[in-house]
């Protein structure tokens, strides 16, 4: 592992000129760092393009930085501010919860309670490392514990109670299975006896925590002498209705309970409803406190909501039909969307700086980071926009799909490429986890923020499980393009797409998609159909588009949301009845699944993906069109479009798209080019498969095939849609004199005109063929 690290984040991420910064950065083993603000150009360091191009801007920040360490809370968990006037230690006491633990035995995990582990006093309710639930109490000195007989069998849904008598000493801890035919892992059938009552002295009377130690769920309090307080022995699983009473229920209340019965309200210190706060817009972080203290829970790094209960019973699939039956809150010990670090610079972007991508460079000892952020022109003045892709950035944030998904080898065709970057990455793994990977329980992460350093959005990055750029240092291969040609160009990102609707897009003639514009959210499509509808005019040069439904909370934009559902090509699948997001509401999956395949705002649709090897496009009979044919001025009709790129060589591929007039591609829409012959490394995408058989890989199935395709809309609008994520990454071979390079010119030239496009007096029933 390195000596010497430095790690940065920004928010916001989209800014313009007047518009404050904050960039929060941490430093190992210095204490000092430089910084410079730079234009990001190219961030491919391949000899066959151009290289890593930044153009550095002296003066923009302050280029010497005291930095130190900071560090970062892993693990979802809630706390109970002002719990410690409330604090039950002292006397007696019930704790009630219901509670589906997902990895009961992976370590000590702590349920609920207000226990400081490094004082050894308090109380809580937990679970112990051989996954038996456990009420434990401490005094400061010394700890005592009552156990459950039987362990706890992972997914499946358990009412558990500590009772405290403070006057006998006797702690009792009841276990009861609640096992249905939907709501866990196991069902009725299985003869298992999920139940334990406990019941012993104790020989250690608790004591309330110090108070800096709150009341917590699915974590404890902890202190360092170098962090200071944090929280550790984190759960997995979900904690449903839960209760606390200065009082000792007896079993007939506690079985009650367990059975669906009211929680008493006698007694109550506290009374959280977990099925409370949802809305047809979703739900937030905090948990309700019904009792007489209003003692909320407030969530730290984004417990999943919208999750079944203890009581669900299969028939509705969605929290806003049945909210009483989705108390489920799921807490993940790896989970983070915000580091939390303290501002290192607060900055205002000068006046006057040019729209474009940059980052703040910091470098020292040795070590180096880039921190990636876009602005935007103060007033729109030029004629095309890019709109860069940070949904998709987001979804693919610090992605693990080389160290730990063994199917990423068969995708890629190949083992993973690891450089020393990516071993340290893995090595310190702490900056959380992309919406491809898994918490350590198995679930899937359906969140992800960039309120933490993103390392693969980096300049020169290269995926290590494909080998290639991906994402951002990807669409710098467009951005060096443009600047090379020169074009007035501004930035746009999907998130500015997302708040501001068609207004962001109404002030550019032709706005362009970068090479993988995946993840979308409502009102990004919303905008793009508006935008196209009134006469805007669009390039979508990517791969695999407008594919998964993502959301954000509202006045939440940094961290997205999305949930992998049953079809699709998808890392991780969503358990049954938690497919709708708790940001927005909505269900997710595809967005061919909710009626709005990519083909019918864009023409084509995702096909096929394959990390092999990319190929060419060959022009089509509808490309001499007197209609399109100005597209290909400079180009032979035979000649090859993309025999070499940056994207394994060829202009075709990675993931690719196709037309299909049966998923919604306009009818007049002409289909201008297509490659094909791609390998059996490119097999047709899951949900075009209803049976499987063989023969449906590239070799085989001729839906396997990248298409070109072009349509007008009202007022002068069109689209040109390109079906490759490897195309902008062909750009700048040969220094940008190549064919794909010439017929993106003659586009953008003419769709960044105003005025009625060329060939628009030739309508395709007059087959007015060259």
């Amino acid at each position: 592992m390195a000596k010497h690290r430095i790690f940065g984040y920004c928010t916001p991420w989209s800014v313009k000129p007047g518009e404050a910064m904050r960039f929060m950065i941490s430093g190992e083993g210095v204490e000092e760092a430089d910084a410079m603000l730079v234009r990001l150009i190219h961030g491919d360091e391949n000899p066959d393009g151009p290289g890593f191009i930044e153009e550095e801007i002296p003066g923009a920040v302050t280029e010497r930085l005291h930095v130190r360490r900071q560090f970062t809370q892993k693990g979802a968990y809630a706390t109970v501010p002002g719990f410690e006037t409330h604090d039950v230690a002292e006397g007696s006491f019930t704790l009630a919860a219901f509670i589906c633990p997902t990895a009961p035995g992976k370590q000590r995990q702590t349920l609920l309670g207000r226990w400081d582990i490094s004082g050894s006093q308090g109380w809580a309710l937990g679970l112990n490392p051989e996954g038996h639930v456990e009420f434990w109490v401490g005094n400061g000195k010394d700890v005592d514990q009552v156990t459950a007989e039987v362990p706890a069998i992972p997914r499946t849904w358990y009412f558990v109670a500590a009772t405290w008598d403070a006057k006998t000493k006797r702690a009792r801890l009841i276990q009861l299975g609640r096992v249905g035919r939907y709501n866990g892992h196991l069902g009725p059938v299985v003869p298992y006896d999920y139940n334990s009552i406990t019941d012993a002295p104790l020989r250690v009377t608790p004591k309330a925590a110090v108070a800096e130690a709150p009341f917590l769920w699915a974590a404890a309090s902890d202190w360092n002498d170098r962090r200071g307080r944090f929280v550790s022995t984190l759960y997995n699983g979900k904690i449903d209705r839960t209760g606390l009473w200065n009082r000792v229920l007896d079993d007939d209340t506690l079985h009650a309970i367990a059975d669906g019965g009211a929680f008493p309200v006698d007694g109550a210190v506290a009374l959280w409803d977990t099925t409370l706060g949802y809305t047809d817009t979703g739900i937030g972080d905090t948990i309700v406190d019904t009792g007489p203290h209003a003692l909320h829970a407030e969530g730290v790094n984004r417990p999943v909501r919208g999750m079944t209960g203890w009581n669900w019973q299969g028939r509705d699939d969605c929290y806003r039909l049945n909210p009483g039956q989705y108390g489920g809150v799921h807490f993940h010990d790896d989970a983070m969307t915000d580091c939390r670090w303290e501002p290192t610079i607060e900055w205002t972007v000068p006046q006057g700086l040019k729209s474009g991508v940059y980052a703040l460079r910091l470098t020292t000892a040795g070590a180096e980071d880039h921190v990636p952020f876009f602005v935007r022109a103060a007033t729109p003045k030029a004629p095309i926009a890019v709109l860069m892709s940070t949904f998709t950035y987001l979804a693919y944030a610090n992605e693990h799909l080389a160290y730990e998904a063994p199917i990423a080898q068969a995708i890629t065709a190949h083992t993973p490429i690891l450089t020393t970057r990516d071993v340290e990455f893995v090595k310190l793994n702490e900056f959380g986890l992309s919406t491809y990977d898994h918490h350590s329980d198995g679930a899937g992460c359906c969140y992800s923020s960039h309120l933490r350093p993103i390392l693969n959005i980096r300049p020169r990055y290269r995926s290590s499980a494909m080998g290639m750029p991906w994402a951002l240092p990807a669409d710098l291969s467009l951005i060096w393009w443009l600047e090379s040609s020169g074009y007035d160009y501004e930035i746009l990102t999907d998130h500015d797409l997302h708040a501001e609707g068609a207004a962001a897009l109404k002030p550019y003639n032709v706005v362009l998609n970068c090479t993988h514009p995946e993840y979308y959210s409502e009102r990004m499509l919303d905008a793009t159909e508006a935008y196209l509808t009134t006469g805007g005019r669009v390039i979508y040069a990517g791969g695999n588009g407008y594919y998964w439904v993502s959301g954000l909370r509202e006045n939440e934009p940094e961290i997205m949301e999305v949930r992998k559902l049953d079809t699709g090509s998808r890392a991780w699948q969503a358990e049954a009845g938690e497919g709708y997001l708790a940001s927005t509401g909505e269900r997710s999956g595809l967005w061919r699944s909710r009626g709005r395949a990519p083909q019918k705002i864009v023409g084509i649709g995702f096909t096929a993906e394959g990390m092999d090897h990319s190929t060419h496009f060959e022009r089509m009979p509808d490309s001499f069109h007197k209609r399109v044919d100005w597209m290909f001025e400079g180009i032979g009709a035979e000649e090859k479009i993309g025999t070499a790129g940056l994207g394994l060589g060829g202009a075709a591929g990675i993931e690719i798209d196709r037309y299909d007039l049966s998923l919604g591609t306009p009818p007049h829409t002409m289909l201008l080019g297509m490659a094909d012959g791609f390998s059996d490394n490119y097999p047709l995408v899951s949900e075009e498969i209803t049976y499987a058989f063989p023969g449906r890989g590239g070799t085989q199935d001729p839906q396997v095939r990248a298409d070109i395709t072009y349509f007008s809309t009202r007022d002068n609008g069109a689209c040109l849609g390109i079906g490759s994520i490897a195309w902008s990454m062909a750009l700048p071979i040969n220094h940008g004199q190549n064919p794909v390079a010439r017929f993106m010119k003659n586009v953008v030239d003419a769709f960044a005109r105003p005025g009625p496009l060329p060939g628009g007096a030739f309508v395709g029933e007059e087959k007015l063929w060259r």
